[in-house]
């Protein structure tokens, strides 16, 4: 089976919707895909949310998101938010989520 980490640092919306229809379509398609939420994409939880984005929902609840950053989400002001967001918080490398594991894994990785 193929493995794909999409890593999404950018903040812009209409990129993030490119992330959700790339993961939402390789998932569908039979393809092992997890996203991981960095830099400023970890301001999109809520932005995703309260605007009751269907592409988000739907990728949430295929469980398509493996983390958001903890150091990021800090920085932003957006950590107590996606504490409470039902997608885990990583800071196992200096605060954000590392790509080793993905990597030892077999996952290719996709930085957006």
């Amino acid at each position: 089976m193929d493995k794909v980490a999409i890593f999404a640092f950018r903040g812009d919306p209409t990129c993030f919707v490119h992330v959700l229809l790339n993961s939402i379509d390789m998932k569908e398609k039979g393809i092992d895909v997890r996203v991981i939420l960095e830099g400023e994409a970890v301001r999109l939880i809520k932005e995703m949310r309260e605007s009751d984005n269907k592409l988000f929902g739907k990728a949430f609840d295929m469980g398509l998101f493996d983390s958001v950053c903890k150091g990021c989400s800090a920085k932003f002001g957006v950590l107590e938010y996606n504490l409470g967001s039902g997608i885990p918080v990583n800071g196992d490398m200096s605060g954000h989520p590392p790509m080793e594991p993905y990597i030892r894994q077999g996952y290719s990785i996709i930085t957006l």
